[in-house]
This record gives structure tokens, C-alpha cells and sequence, in this order.
């Protein structure tokens, strides 16, 4: 039987760190699954782009598009969902947040900020339009909630409210000992970039190298193919 095929589908940056670092986990998820055909796409800015790429799967194969991405939104609603639907045999997995193993993430990444007890946390997503999205960032903040003290409030590079650099005007009012910002963002790009102009006091690195990114990754993909096995669109079912 051919073998399943993880296409793993991410924004996309021009930022060459950003770059590497997408490309990294791609590469973790080959080397933990070396049963499966992985694939690298992408939505914005740069190729391979998805549609191509679903486009050009043998036809025989069953895969799963698996979102690098944060949360539910428009890339994974629109992009992703017309590329799984334009091909049979092809799904589409969840995002890779919420989930409480990106929240230990950050927790460490706010740790090399030197994050005292005092300190105030801005939770800071890319954003969406998608109420969805939203939700997403706030149980993740809740998750976060769990492993460390501090008050943590979410904001949004853009399309969602609170931004960034109100948050951190917020907090500044209420006169805490530091803000840090927690940049919930797979990689450098420019979005994060634009974490340091919020007037924050730190800002932590972004989300990857983690190894903890690629688990999740497969462990999406599992439970995608898991799902199309059961809906009959599994090669040779029933055999």
C-alpha cells in the first residue's frame, strides 16, 4: 500500500530564521515518521504553495494536511479547506493550539526572560477575524495560567483586540513590576518583530526550536487519519 502522506502546511515568511525554523520541524516530523511521505507547503508569501502541492499527490495515497499553524482562522478554514476538498482521500488536522504542551513552551520561554512572580504577562497571537481564534488564544492562556502565577492577558498583532501595545498600556497602568511579552508565534517573522515596538519591558523568543512542535504535529496527524479511516476513504478498506 502506498504510503500515507503528512503534508505539513505553514504561513510562510520572508525572514530566512523563520525559514529555517519551519523547515526544521518539517524535518523532526521526517525523522520521527519515517512510514510516511512528508511535504512541506505553504499559504502566503512564498512556495511550494498548498494548492500545487495537494495537487500533486499521487493519486493512490491517502493524506492529511497538518496546519503549523496556531489556531483556527482563515488560512485554516479557506486555504486548507479548499486544497483537502479539491482532492479525494485527503483531510485536513487540527491546528497545533490550543495544547497544553505549547503552554510548557512559553512557560520556559518566559523563563529566560527572568520572569519574577510580579511580572505581568501579554499573551501575544498574530490574530484573526475568526472568533474561533480568539478562543483558541484564551484557552492556551488558561493553560499557561496553570503553570505559572503571573496575570496573563492575550493580545493580537492584528485583526483581534486588544493589540499588543494597548495590553501592555493596560497592564502599565496597573503599575506591575514588569510586562513581558510571551510570543505566542512558531518563528521569527514579522509579527514577532513587531513585539518589540509594543513598549514591553522583555519580550520572549517565539515558540520554535521545540522539539514538543513536530510531536504535536504527528500526533494531529494520527488522530486525521485516524478519522478518514474510519469515514471509508482508506485504500483497501475492509481487505
Amino acid at each position: 500500500m502506498t504510503r500515507p502522506i503528512l503534508v505539513a502546511c505553514a504561513h510562510g515568511t520572508s525572514n530566512p530564521e523563520g525559514k529555517a525554523a519551519i523547515l526544521g520541524v518539517v524535518e523532526e516530523i521526517r525523522a520521527a515518521r519515517p512510514d510516511l511521505t512528508v511535504l512541506d507547503a505553504y499559504v502566503d508569501v512564498h512556495g511550494p504553495e498548498l494548492p500545487e502541492v495537494v495537487a500533486g499527490l499521487p493519486t493512490e495515497a491517502p493524506a492529511v494536511v497538518v496546519p503549523l499553524l496556531l489556531s483556527v482562522g482563515y488560512h485554516v478554514k479557506v486555504d486548507i479547506g479548499r486544497a483537502v476538498k479539491s482532492r479525494e482521500r485527503t483531510t485536513a488536522a487540527a491546528p497545533l493550539g490550543p495544547d497544553p504542551r505549547l503552554a510548557q513552551v512559553l512557560a520556559a520561554r518566559l523563563a529566560q526572560t527572568g520572569l519574577g512572580p510580579d511580572d505581568a504577562v501579554v499573551l501575544a497571537a498574530a490574530g484573526s477575524s475568526n472568533p474561533a481564534a480568539a478562543d483558541d488564544v484564551e484557552r492556551l492562556a488558561d493553560m499557561l495560567r496553570h503553570l505559572i502565577p503571573n496575570r496573563i492577558l492575550p493580545a493580537y498583532g492584528a485583526s483581534a483586540e486588544p493589540s499588543v501595545p494597548a495590553a501592555v498600556a493596560e497592564l502599565r497602568a496597573e503599575e506591575v513590576s514588569r510586562i513581558v511579552v510571551a510570543s505566542y508565534l512558531l518563528a521569527p517573522g514579522y509579527f514577532h518583530d513587531q513585539l518589540a515596538k509594543a513598549g514591553a519591558d522583555a519580550v520572549a523568543p517565539p515558540l520554535l526550536p521545540a522539539p514538543e512542535v513536530a510531536r504535536i504535529a504527528v500526533d494531529r496527524f494520527d488522530a486525521a487519519l485516524e478519522a478518514l479511516k474510519s469515514g471509508g476513504d482508506w485504500p483497501g478498506q475492509g481487505s
